[in-house]
C-alpha cells in the first residue's frame, strides 16, 4: 500500500516538509491505538534473528539508521515497524539549525537522495528529555558529533559533552566523523584526530561501572590505504566497531540528468547508487581485519538481496534509511523472511 498509494503522494512534497507530516502522521496513528497493528503486521519474532554483537543482544539484525529520528522524538512509535534497533542523532551538545533550506533533495529515477541537512538537531538536552520517556525495550543508539561552530580543535570537548549526557539514556555509541554537511568534519577521519578522539572517549567509557559500545561511522570514499588505517586506529583505540557507511559526495553512477545534479549542489548521496560501494567497504574492512571488528552495514539497502549481500560480506547487522522512504515498512519485513529462509 505504501509504494502504490501513499509514497507517489508524499512523493509531490518538498522532502523535508513531507518528512515532518510523516512524523505527524505515525504519531496520530498511534495515538489512536494503531501500534499493536503495525506490530502483527511488520515486527517478526523469532529467536532464528537474534544476534549477539558488541555485547548486546539485538531481536533482529535490521536497524533504523541515524538521520531518520535525529531528535530521539518517534523512536517508541518506530519500534512498531520491525526494528531490531534505532540510531538516534547525530545529536550536538548545541542546537543548531543546521544549513539553509532548501537542503533535501529526491532522486527518484535513482532511488536516491542528496542531503546537505548539516547536522539540524535540538541539542543533547532535548534529546534526553524524550528519551526519558522511552516506552520500547528496543535496543537504541546515539549517534554524536560536534556543533559547526566548534573549531576541530576543540571537537573532542563537543562528543564527550554528548557522551557524558546521553550514557544513562542509550545502548550503544555512534561517533560521527564522516558527515560531508559539516565543513571540514571528514579531516576528523585522519588518524591521528580520530585515535586522540575514540581513545579519549573510551577513556571515559572505561571509568564507567557499565561501559558501552563506542563505534565509528565511516565514509564510502576513503580509498583502501584510508581503510587500512581506520582498522588500526579502531583496534588500537578499542573501538567496539564500525558503520560502513555515511553517504557519498561522489555522484556516479547516477541516471539523473547531470545538469539537475549539478544545480542540486553540494550535500552527501546515499540511496541504490551507493549499494555497490558500501558492500565493497564492508567486504574490505571485513577481510583485512579477518573478521576481527563488527560491522554494521548500511548504504543502499532497498531490498532484502541487498541486506543478505552486505552481511555475506561481513556486515553482522545492517541499517535502512533511504531503503525505508522509498520501499516503506514492508522492506523491514522481507528481510527478516529471507533471513530466515536463507
Amino acid at each position: 500500500m505504501y509504494k502504490f498509494l501513499l509514497r507517489p503522494l508524499l512523493f509531490c512534497f518538498d522532502p523535508e516538509q513531507v518528512h515532518h507530516f510523516t512524523f505527524g502522521l505515525i504519531r496520530l496513528m498511534h495515538k489512536i491505538g494503531l501500534g499493536p497493528l503495525f506490530r502483527s503486521i511488520y515486527a517478526k519474532k523469532d529467536p532464528k534473528l537474534k544476534r549477539e554483537v558488541f555485547g548486546l543482544t539485538f531481536d533482529n539484525p535490521v536497524g533504523l539508521a541515524a538521520g531518520f529520528d535525529k531528535d530521539a522524538k518517534l523512536y517508541n512509535e518506530l519500534s512498531n515497524f520491525g526494528f531490531g534497533f534505532v540510531e538516534i542523532g547525530t545529536i550536538t551538545p548545541k542546537p543548531q539549525d543546521g544549513n539553509p533550506k532548501k537542503r533535501l533533495f529526491r532522486l527518484k529515477k535513482d532511488k536516491a537522495i542528496i542531503n546537505r541537512m548539516g547536522f539540524n538537531n535540538q541539542g543533547v538536552e532535548a534529546a534526553i528529555g524524550r528519551l526519558k520517556n522511552r516506552k520500547t525495550q528496543i535496543i537504541i543508539g546515539g549517534n554524536i558529533g560536534k556543533n559547526k561552530v566548534t573549531p576541530n580543535e576543540e571537537a573532542t570537548s563537543d562528543y564527550i559533552k554528548c557522551f557524558e549526557a546521553l550514557f544513562d539514556h542509550v545502548d550503544y555509541f555512534v561517533v560521527n566523523v564522516s558527515s560531508p554537511n559539516t565543513p571540514n568534519l571528514r579531516a576528523l577521519q585522519e588518524k591521528e584526530p580520530l585515535t586522540e578522539l575514540l581513545k579519549t572517549l573510551q577513556v571515559k567509557n572505561q571509568a564507567k561501572s557499565n561501559p558501552k559500545p563506542i563505534l565509528l561511522k565511516i565514509a564510502p570514499d576513503l580509498n583502501e590505504d584510508q581503510l587500512l588505517d581506520i582498522i588500526d586506529i579502531v583496534r588500537d583505540s578499542n573501538t567496539d566497531g564500525i558503520i560502513a557507511t555515511n553517504t557519498t559526495i561522489a555522484r556516479e553512477p547516477l541516471t539523473t540528468s547531470a545538469e539537475k545534479v549539478k544545480a542540486i549542489g553540494n550535500g552527501g548521496l546515499s540511496g541504490k547508487p551507493l549499494t555497490s560501494r558500501s558492500t565493497e567497504v564492508i567486504r574490505f574492512l571485513h577481510q583485512k581485519s579477518e573478521g576481527s571488528i563488527p560491522i554494521i552495514g548500511v548504504g543502499g539497502i532497498h531490498s532484502a538481496e541487498d541486506a543478505l549481500e552486505k552481511i555475506e560480506a561481513g556486515a553482522s547487522l545492517v541499517q535502512l534509511y533511504t531503503g525505508f522512504i522509498y520501499e516503506g515498512p514492508a522492506l523491514v519485513k522481507a528481510i527478516h523472511k529471507s533471513l530466515l529462509n536463507a
